[in-house]
């Protein structure tokens, strides 16, 4: 079995026990190095073959698999955070399905919600915004043209913007065609790792707070009122609210 497993966002504490257990019983381990805690690799039993993907390219991973299954052992493919978030797995996956080879996915915690615990913050404020927005600024990878930032920067929402610390000027650029210069701004660097980094900052303001920084990636961008605002408390729990659980009091 081939099972990818999402690391989580730094903290090796954040993997699912699924992810962890599967880890310690892996015969072979492919993991993203350029983004996943190599401390990961000390729950690898005696014996396990160990790879880093960053010095490898899609066929040469695939290859991998390939003589993997063949040989009946189990592998997983550990990716960081959450592997259908940016994960380019479902390349991996098409080759799998291709050959008849089983898999899993094993969801795990995104950048994106580690960011937002980070900031002790919630993105669904009652009254502020119900919807979150994950996205990510053209770069080598293009974005389609009706998902360009300040399109969605129209709708006012929560926003979680990943791979775009390094074009943060064109970025706040495009976010002003939708949010005004005083929506709080947070950029989040590494997100739970020992050496995380917060900065908050409005969008006015965020390209001179960040001056000097040297953050180029590795970065969560958040943008929307959620991070500093006023809101309704929730129905759930409000006592004058009836639900399938409970009667409201009068």
């Amino acid at each position: 079995m081939i099972s990818f497993v999402g690391a989580g966002p730094g903290d090796v504490d954040l993997i699912t026990v699924k992810g962890r257990r599967l880890l310690e019983e892996a015969d072979v381990i492919i993991y993203a190095g350029s983004l996943v805690d190599a401390r990961h690799m000390d729950s690898a039993k005696e014996g396990a073959e160990i790879y880093n993907s960053a010095t490898m390219h899609l066929d040469d991973v695939l290859d991998v698999m390939k003589k993997s299954a063949e040989a009946g052992k189990n592998l997983v493919r550990l990716h960081t955070g959450d592997p259908s978030v940016y994960g380019a797995i479902q390349e991996q996956m098409d080759a799998l399905d291709e050959w008849g080879i089983g898999y899993e996915v094993i969801p795990g915690v995104s950048s994106f919600s580690a960011a937002a615990a980070s900031l002790k913050r919630e993105f669904t404020l009652p009254g502020v915004s119900q919807t979150v927005i994950l996205t990510r600024r053209a770069g080598r990878t293009p974005v389609p043209e009706g998902e360009s930032i300040d399109k969605l920067a129209a709708h006012g929402a929560s926003m979680a913007i990943f791979l775009s610390a390094g074009q943060l000027e064109a970025l706040v650029e495009d976010l002003k065609k939708g949010y005004s210069d005083d929506t709080p701004m947070a950029v989040v660097y590494k997100a739970t790792w020992a050496d995380e980094i917060v900065v908050r900052s409005t969008l006015k303001d965020i390209v001179k707070d960040m001056e000097g920084r040297d953050i180029y990636k590795h970065a969560q961008i958040l943008v929307g009122d959620f991070l500093d605002s006023d809101y309704e408390k929730s129905k759930l729990y409000d006592k004058h609210f009836s639900t399938e659980y409970r009667k409201a009091e009068r």
